[in-house]
């Protein structure tokens, strides 16, 4: 497999914040050309076994996956794993502790938007999660849009769930050191999920870049959903200084709301190596 293969590593089900079930986004997948995929709810595996049948049923390759949030220097940051054993019970608990405080923080933001007006958020959101353990601001997004508060929902989170707004409220997430040890010791890949989204300074990300190397981390998404073509080139630089595979996902949540279909994105750039390459033992 070279990077020629249409991959599609990272996307997003009902399971956590994604509006399409794990059978329907096989379905849109396939029908997009995608020959590897790979399920990343957030800090979730479980639809992996729904995702790996519907990938079968389709004709495709499969990599299980997860997308662990972290806290890194005051930010969130997003690392996924892939290629992992999704029965590993060290992976399982860690992910149900990262999971464990969003029901807070969800009130917390509920009660943010009230002060400025927006009643019963929380009530609201609630009807657009698939699981009541993993409600994210995306959720709120909806709910709002779905009240007439905003007409979609980048501009809600431009308005009212960034930091300084409202529905902010920051979440203390797993460290980087546990995330990538919850992955490599299930027998997977950490790579850094979509670097360009990152405020950091370029010292900041040259410490992020350095520690998740310590770690035991070995890729990066070079093309990625909200990485522009001048991003894709920075990145495919910042793979080859650190030694990093790359990855290639969409980071597709919703037929109506992502701006990047399944499988649709340009291929990996030639001079990298592919992290399906070094995950090859791994596809199911």
């Amino acid at each position: 497999m070279t990077h020629l293969l249409n991959a599609d590593l990272h996307c997003h089900s009902v399971v956590s914040d994604g509006t399409l079930t794990p059978e329907e986004l096989a379905a849109r997948a396939s029908a997009n050309g995608v020959e590897l995929w790979a399920l990343t709810d957030h800090d979730e595996v479980a639809g992996q076994h729904r995702a790996l049948d519907a990938a079968r049923a389709q004709g495709m390759r499969y990599l299980t996956g997860t997308e662990i949030s972290v806290t890194f220097i005051g930010q969130t940051v997003h690392i996924v794993g892939l290629g992992f054993d999704p029965l590993n019970e060290e992976l399982v608990r860690g992910l149900h502790r990262t999971r464990g405080g969003r029901e807070l923080r969800a009130r917390e933001m509920a009660e943010g938007l009230a002060k400025v007006g927006i009643k019963h958020a929380y009530e609201g959101a609630l009807k657009f999660v698939g699981n009541p353990e993993l409600i994210s601001r995306t959720h709120f997004a909806r709910f709002l849009v779905e009240s007439g508060v905003c007409k979609e929902t980048n501009e809600v989170f431009r308005k009212y769930l960034t930091e300084g707004k409202p529905g902010y409220v920051p979440h203390r997430w797993a460290s980087l050191k546990d995330a990538v040890g919850w992955i490599t010791g299930a027998g997977g890949m950490a790579v850094i999920a979509h670097p360009a989204r990152y405020k950091f300074t370029p010292t900041e990300e040259f410490a992020l870049f350095t520690e998740f190397k310590n770690h035991g981390g070995q890729g990066v998404e070079v093309v990625t959903g909200s990485h522009s073509a001048a991003e894709y080139v920075t990145y495919a630089e910042t793979a080859r200084e650190f030694g990093l595979a790359a990855s290639r996902g969409s980071d597709f949540h919703s037929p109506d709301e992502s701006h990047t279909e399944l499988g649709t994105l340009p291929l990996l750039p030639g001079n990298l190596t592919p992290v399906w390459e070094s995950l090859a033992a791994r596809i199911q």
